[in-house]
């Protein structure tokens, strides 16, 4: 069976977007939607933070998680649903949205006509090689004029301010190879001053009006950076 994660927390910050992504996934190519990564992870609290009516209803009636049974294939855009499933189902096949949707030639990309932007890879897919390719790839189809970001690919350490306050608690218990053993001196507590402040300097480096990335992490750092941060679902829906 192939899964599509839509993440609690992305769909918190882009409700309307991520409907668009599910209706996609599941109409046209076949995916079981469901919320989160595991089961019955802050279910009042992210139907709560939906817009009422007919996006938190739809919220409401997804599967909060699904069974990740050997040899599935999970799909999101979220990279702590994809490093939790990975370490918790090792028999199951974890892709990111991006390597979905380039491998779709029926996707209806947009044709930016050349617009220049920055890269910005995430430190949470950092090892996740075959993403970053599709995320390239897709901006090629798209006319996306882009440079790359230094550190780049397995070398960034960007993931926005979330590597500078606690993470959930959740994360290291679940997937402790990618948020103990390779977190070291990370989540550390900062004031938001301080994150806002270390985000502002990273953002100095960026030489483009508009900086592209793939994880809501990420743009919430670019954001804090007092960039112009777009997401890549944003770009392609």
């Amino acid at each position: 069976m192939k899964h599509y994660i839509a993440s609690c927390v992305f769909t918190a910050q882009f409700p309307e977007l991520s409907l668009r992504i599910q209706n996609y996934v599941r109409e046209r190519l076949g995916l079981t939607v469901v919320r989160c990564c595991v089961p019955s992870y802050r279910i009042k609290d992210f139907e709560n933070r939906m817009p009422e009516g007919e996006l938190r209803e739809h919220w409401h009636g997804l599967p909060d998680s699904g069974r990740f049974d050997a040899d599935d294939e999970v799909y999101s855009l979220c990279h702590n649903c994809n490093n939790i499933i990975e370490e918790m189902h090792g028999n199951v096949k974890v892709h990111s949205l991006w390597e979905l949707l380039d491998a779709d030639a029926a996707f209806p990309l947009p044709d930016y006509r050349g617009m220049k932007v920055t890269l910005q890879d995430c430190w949470r897919s950092r090892d996740r090689r075959e993403e970053q390719d599709a995320v390239r790839s897709l901006l090629k189809k798209m006319n996306v004029d882009f440079i790359e970001t230094s550190p780049n690919r397995e070398d960034t350490t960007f993931c926005g301010a979330s590597l500078y306050r606690p993470q959930p608690p959740r994360n290291p218990k679940l997937a402790p190879k990618h948020y103990v053993d390779g977190a070291k001196g990370l989540f550390q507590p900062h004031t938001v001053e301080e994150q806002t402040q270390i985000m502002k300097d990273y953002c100095r480096r960026f030489t483009t009006e508009k900086v592209v990335c793939y994880c809501h992490y990420c743009l919430e750092g670019l954001r804090m950076g007092s960039v112009d941060g777009v997401h890549l679902a944003q770009m392609m829906f």
